[in-house]
Protein backbone atom coordinates (compact mmCIF):
# COMPACT_ATOMS: atom_id res chain seq x y z
CA UNK A 1 0.00 0.00 0.00
CA UNK A 2 2.56 2.27 0.80
CA UNK A 3 4.75 1.63 -2.51
CA UNK A 4 1.19 2.38 -4.15
CA UNK A 5 0.94 5.67 -2.42
CA UNK A 6 4.43 6.48 -3.20
CA UNK A 7 4.05 5.77 -6.89
CA UNK A 8 0.45 7.65 -7.28
CA UNK A 9 2.62 10.92 -5.61
CA UNK A 10 5.72 10.82 -7.84
CA UNK A 11 2.88 10.46 -10.97
CA UNK A 12 1.22 13.44 -9.59
CA UNK A 13 4.54 15.67 -9.08
CA UNK A 14 5.51 14.85 -12.20
CA UNK A 15 2.56 15.87 -13.96
CA UNK A 16 2.19 18.89 -12.22
CA UNK A 17 5.82 20.21 -12.77
CA UNK A 18 5.18 19.75 -16.51
CA UNK A 19 2.18 21.57 -16.54
CA UNK A 20 4.69 24.59 -15.88
CA UNK A 21 7.31 23.36 -18.71
CA UNK A 22 7.58 25.19 -22.06
CA UNK A 23 5.38 24.08 -25.15
CA UNK A 24 7.12 23.78 -28.44
CA UNK A 25 3.55 24.17 -29.86
CA UNK A 26 2.51 27.09 -28.35
CA UNK A 27 6.06 28.57 -29.25
CA UNK A 28 5.54 27.87 -32.81
CA UNK A 29 2.24 30.11 -32.64
CA UNK A 30 3.88 32.79 -30.99
CA UNK A 31 6.74 32.66 -33.25
CA UNK A 32 4.77 32.80 -36.36
CA UNK A 33 3.20 36.01 -34.95
CA UNK A 34 6.27 37.80 -33.92
CA UNK A 35 9.66 36.10 -34.86
CA UNK A 36 8.92 34.74 -38.25
CA UNK A 37 8.93 38.17 -40.35
CA UNK A 38 12.17 38.64 -39.72
CA UNK A 39 13.69 35.84 -38.52
CA UNK A 40 11.78 32.98 -40.83
CA UNK A 41 10.94 29.64 -39.01
CA UNK A 42 13.81 27.92 -40.26
CA UNK A 43 16.12 30.52 -42.93
CA UNK A 44 15.13 34.14 -42.84
CA UNK A 45 14.58 35.47 -46.17
CA UNK A 46 17.98 36.33 -48.56
CA UNK A 47 17.79 39.59 -48.15
CA UNK A 48 16.94 39.76 -44.19
CA UNK A 49 19.85 40.83 -41.95
CA UNK A 50 18.87 38.74 -39.55
CA UNK A 51 19.79 35.74 -37.75
CA UNK A 52 18.15 32.54 -38.56
CA UNK A 53 17.02 31.43 -34.90
CA UNK A 54 16.47 27.17 -35.57
CA UNK A 55 18.57 24.91 -33.50
CA UNK A 56 19.83 27.79 -31.37
CA UNK A 57 20.41 26.91 -27.37
CA UNK A 58 17.49 27.32 -25.90
CA UNK A 59 18.95 29.02 -22.75
CA UNK A 60 20.67 31.43 -24.89
CA UNK A 61 17.45 32.31 -26.92
CA UNK A 62 16.00 32.99 -23.56
CA UNK A 63 18.46 35.10 -22.06
CA UNK A 64 18.97 36.87 -25.21
CA UNK A 65 15.12 37.73 -25.11
CA UNK A 66 14.84 38.72 -21.20
CA UNK A 67 17.31 41.24 -22.36
CA UNK A 68 15.78 42.63 -24.47
CA UNK A 69 12.45 42.35 -22.48
CA UNK A 70 14.60 44.09 -19.94
CA UNK A 71 16.33 46.40 -22.43
CA UNK A 72 19.52 45.70 -20.93
CA UNK A 73 20.71 44.66 -24.18
CA UNK A 74 19.92 46.81 -26.43
CA UNK A 75 18.01 46.93 -30.55
CA UNK A 76 15.16 49.47 -30.83
CA UNK A 77 13.24 46.60 -32.42
CA UNK A 78 13.90 43.54 -30.67
CA UNK A 79 13.19 45.70 -27.27
CA UNK A 80 9.85 46.72 -28.58
CA UNK A 81 9.20 43.24 -29.67
CA UNK A 82 10.49 41.30 -26.70
CA UNK A 83 8.39 44.21 -24.20
CA UNK A 84 4.94 42.07 -25.22
CA UNK A 85 6.54 38.48 -24.02
CA UNK A 86 5.93 37.10 -21.15
CA UNK A 87 8.08 34.51 -19.62
CA UNK A 88 6.03 31.94 -20.93
CA UNK A 89 6.22 32.93 -24.58
CA UNK A 90 9.92 33.34 -23.77
CA UNK A 91 10.13 29.73 -22.67
CA UNK A 92 7.51 28.62 -25.26
CA UNK A 93 9.75 30.12 -28.13
CA UNK A 94 13.19 29.17 -27.19
CA UNK A 95 11.50 25.46 -26.90
CA UNK A 96 10.24 25.80 -30.31
CA UNK A 97 13.61 27.36 -32.00
CA UNK A 98 16.11 24.44 -29.98
CA UNK A 99 13.88 21.80 -31.14
CA UNK A 100 14.33 22.86 -35.40
CA UNK A 101 16.82 21.86 -37.19
CA UNK A 102 19.23 24.40 -38.55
Amino acid sequence: MKLFAYTVSLLLISFSSNSFSASAFAGRAKAAQVCSQCHGIKNPSAEAPFPPLAGRDELYLEKALRQYRNKTRKSDIMNNIAAGLSNRDINNIAEYYTRLKP
